[in-house]
């Protein structure tokens, strides 16, 4: 029995936590339960110390009434076989099953509530009514604990409103992750190397445009990368192309050039005329990213730019990294990502791989989680904090 930071003596106490449950499901098998394991510590942390430990998450995106989908069932099974220990689940978030399992609970022990989702109260843009949820919740318990750092973005009732009636704490994983972003805004060792991937250029626009002072190389694959190939005058084919956001891509070029940070685009582009799906077969072939057909659409940076790439990171003290370099799900278009993926591994310095899609492309690709130096939880978050945004959900713990 014993305390915890911020908190002081816990045994007998019930506190509720904020994690982040938010796995993808197939039907009802998990199929990444990494947000579940990073969960593990401080849930059995408190446990441990003697708390009644009240778990509380979301799962999805339900429209604030229950969906069977979005059943956190299958996830406080999974937690149970983690913590190898007993976990109850409620049915409900604030109900009679919550109020009962919580009741039931004894000292180190583990329960889980329903989707908060469930409630609109949790997502609601009204004061009133997501205060009125937070009360409910916060009925529930007698400290809270802030750990689940995909959420700390949302100004939303378990994560904001219930902080500010409650003695509230910090968990282990939200403040490691501050702790990783701060040294990437505050003090990166250098040469300091960023990687951004995925889909849409508007995505990233608020971490580009911050990052262009802070970093010495930006590295840009994935869908995005064809807004920046059309600022550069080339035809990208029927490739992922955001036009509105071409004349922001020139201003990057230009502002880049002015101030010294290299901007490295690929060279050549894996290209086919379908997207991977159903029963298509692939049928990549590589052509130069000037040069993209007009019928064929870019699924991946080609392999002299993955190649380019990983030497671009030889030698970086830091790395962050956030959004795949190509749909890394299909073999045929996992060569970007896995080529940037493995250069990660052999930083001599900090490597971070933030969150999202990121995460799961190296669990996916086979690497060992530990071969990185921080795999974030919450992408969304990294890259707010990144563009020098305040966290509501991590603001409110401070004040």
């Amino acid at each position: 029995m014993g305390s915890y930071p911020g908190l002081g003596e816990i045994a007998g106490r019930r506190v509720l936590v904020r994690s982040d449950l938010n796995v993808p499901l197939d039907g009802s098998t998990i199929t990444d339960d990494g947000r579940i394991r990073a969960s593990v510590p401080t849930i059995r942390a408190l446990a441990q110390a003697g708390a009644r430990v009240v778990v509380t998450a979301h799962l999805g995106r339900p429209k604030g009434a229950p969906d069977p989908a979005y059943s956190l069932g299958p996830v406080a099974q999974r937690l149970g076989e983690l913590l190898e220990a007993p976990v109850a689940f409620a049915t409900d978030t604030v109900g009679d099953s919550a109020r009962s399992t919580v009741e039931g609970l004894a000292d180190g022990q583990v329960a889980v509530l329903e989707n908060v989702r469930f409630n609109a109260g949790e997502t609601s843009k009204d004061d009133a009514e997501r205060g009125a949820f937070a009360d409910e919740l916060a009925a529930l318990a007698d400290a809270f604990v802030s750990d689940g750092f995909g959420v700390v973005h949302r100004k939303q009732a378990s994560v904001y409103d219930v902080a500010q009636r409650l003695p509230h704490a910090m968990g282990a994983l939200v403040a490691a992750e501050i702790e990783v972003l701060r040294r990437l805004t505050e003090t990166p060792e250098r040469p300091y190397v960023v990687v951004l991937g995925g889909s849409k250029v508007s995505d990233k626009l608020g971490v580009i445009d911050n990052l262009l002072g802070k970093a010495d190389k930006l590295l840009i694959g994935g869908g995005m990368v064809f807004t920046f190939l059309k600022a550069q005058g080339h035809e990208v084919g029927r490739s992922l192309l955001e036009e509105d956001q071409v004349p922001t891509c020139v201003e990057y070029l230009r502002r880049a050039a002015e101030s010294g940070v290299e901007i490295l685009l690929p060279s050549d582009i894996v290209v086919d005329t379908e997207f991977p799906s159903g029963d298509a077969r692939p049928d990549p072939i590589v052509v130069p990213a000037s040069n993209i057909p007009a019928s064929s659409l870019g699924l991946d940076i080609g392999p002299d730019s993955a190649a380019a790439f990983a030497g671009a990171l030889e030698g970086a003290r830091t790395v962050f990294w956030n959004g795949p370099m190509g749909v890394f799900e299909v073999p045929e278009f996992a060569g970007g990502t896995r080529a940037v993926a493995e250069a990660l591994t052999k930083i001599d310095g900090l490597s971070v791989v933030g969150g999202g899609d990121s995460a799961a492309a190296v669990r996916t690709l086979g690497f060992e989680e530990s071969a990185f130096g921080h795999i974030s939880t919450g992408g969304g978050a990294s890259l707010e904090y990144l563009e020098g945004k305040e966290l509501p959900g991590v603001k409110v713990l401070e004040d």
